[in-house]
């Protein structure tokens, strides 16, 4: 198995292989999760601007695990911006 993922904030692609047979391609909200179910053979990348490859991945659970890791640390900047702000403001 193995998955490459491409993100634009909004939106997750992944591309995967089971057993070095192509899966196809998968799209869901960024806030979601994938599942074996949403690829689909005929599906393509596409190739407007945008998506940013976010590295190749061994399992689903793998890229799952990347795409909560990457929403925690965004949860975080939004927690911490409001502070800076304000530090800011004071200097």
């Amino acid at each position: 198995m193995g998955f490459a993922l491409w993100s634009d904030g909004e939106t997750a692609w992944a591309a995967g292989a089971h057993e070095y047979r192509p899966m196809g391609l998968a799209a869901i909200a960024a806030t979601d999760l994938f599942t074996a179910r949403d690829f689909r053979p005929a599906e393509r990348l596409p190739k407007r601007a945008g998506p940013r490859f976010q590295g190749l991945f061994a399992s689903l659970n793998d890229v799952n695990a990347h795409l909560l890791k990457i929403r925690s640390s965004q949860a975080k900047q939004k927690k911490l911006s409001p502070n800076l702000r304000r530090q800011q403001a004071i200097t």
